[in-house]
């Protein structure tokens, strides 16, 4: 069985009901995410040895983001226990041309307050064959980052692929500032993962001819994009989510797939959103459940894609599908009917 580690922040997610808004709500639902835990869900859902790794306090609210983790599989064992408090956001959902919108309330959270000391990489990376983290953790502060280059320098040294997904932030950090910390990451990634805006806000690398706010994608700019990000890095893999923005409530969904000089772009998708949130990362997911199945690159793409259509239609952040759930997608089924 392939062993993934993944590293970032959990968090508490508190919303609305349904399509309240924050100012009409009385009661919010509590569950927890966060794009790398999110990732080891989905990874362990697919039958893989997912460890999440953090630093969660030992309260209560602490040992319940624990839990949720456990609840599915997930090796919650390399969690490191101290610290304050459990990072929160809001999440108040999108309908129709009104966008979705979150609070983030996470500054002073464990992870953010942890140090190098409080992992320890050459024992955590131990037969281990992939490690995964988003531009959303180094963003959390300059330790952090330290503690992220410090995990891709051992995992490197271990033999271990690394995936990237840059998710970038800009309520957490400015371009500029997320630009310089990530370019000293990048060198030790094997797979980087972006979506239409990523690339340019971080890198400064933009698709030409796209707009993404009135739904306009074009293939050759995102060619150009991941051969770039490629080139400059010598990333192994380059893979592009590509969404066009009908409303909130419906999006196109498709992607790309860079990898030997070589581009493959998934079907499209046209989905009616229940939850968009942990989107990108249940792709993330897709893409190294079959790139460690050993998937063509076709194959590897058409999962991820199906993986991350199929989240769409899930409430709260994980994404709770299986193998044979999403190859029947992948494999072209896509009504909707009764499975009886």
């Amino acid at each position: 069985m392939k062993k993934i580690v993944t590293f970032g922040e959990i968090m508490l997610r508190l919303a609305p009901e349904g399509y309240y808004r924050f100012l009409q709500a009385d009661t919010f639902g509590a569950t927890f995410g966060g794009g790398e835990a999110n990732v080891a869900v989905s990874l362990s859902n697919y039958g893989m040895d997912a460890a999440f790794v953090t630093k969660l306090p030992t309260h209560d609210i602490g040992q319940a983001a624990v839990n949720s983790l456990r609840r599915y599989g997930v090796d919650t064992s390399k969690i490191t226990r101290g610290g304050d408090r459990v990072g929160i956001y809001y999440l108040e959902k999108g309908a129709s041309q009104r966008p979705s919108k979150v609070i983030y309330d996470r500054a002073g959270s464990a992870i953010a307050t942890a140090k190098p000391e409080d992992f320890n990489w050459a024992e955590i990376f131990k037969g281990v064959d992939w490690f995964h983290f988003t531009g959303i953790t180094p963003a959390l502060g300059d330790d952090i980052a330290e503690i992220c280059l410090e995990a891709c320098k051992e995992a490197k040294k271990q033999g271990v692929q690394i995936s990237c997904d840059l998710n970038y932030r800009k309520k957490l950090w400015s371009r500029e500032k997320a630009g310089e910390v990530m370019g000293k990451l990048m060198p030790f990634v094997d797979v980087c993962i972006a979506n239409e805006e990523d690339a340019g806000d971080v890198f400064g690398i933009k698709a030409a001819h796209t707009d993404i706010t009135g739904g306009k994608i074009n293939e050759e700019g995102y060619k150009d994009v991941a051969k770039q990000l490629a080139d400059r890095f010598g990333f192994k893999k380059v893979a592009i989510t590509l969404r066009s923005s009908i409303s909130a409530n419906d999006n196109k969904w498709a992607a790309m797939l860079y990898e030997n000089g070589e581009y493959y772009f998934s079907k499209s998708y046209l989905m009616h959103i229940v939850d968009r949130v942990g989107g990108g990362d249940s792709f993330g997911a897709g893409l190294i459940y079959a790139t460690l199945s050993d998937m063509k690159p076709q194959e590897i793409i058409e999962f991820a894609v199906a993986a991350s259509c199929l989240k769409h239609s899930i409430e709260g952040d994980f994404n709770m599908v299986t193998v044979p759930e999403v190859m029947q997608l992948a494999g072209g089924d896509g009504s909707g009917r009764v499975v009886r």
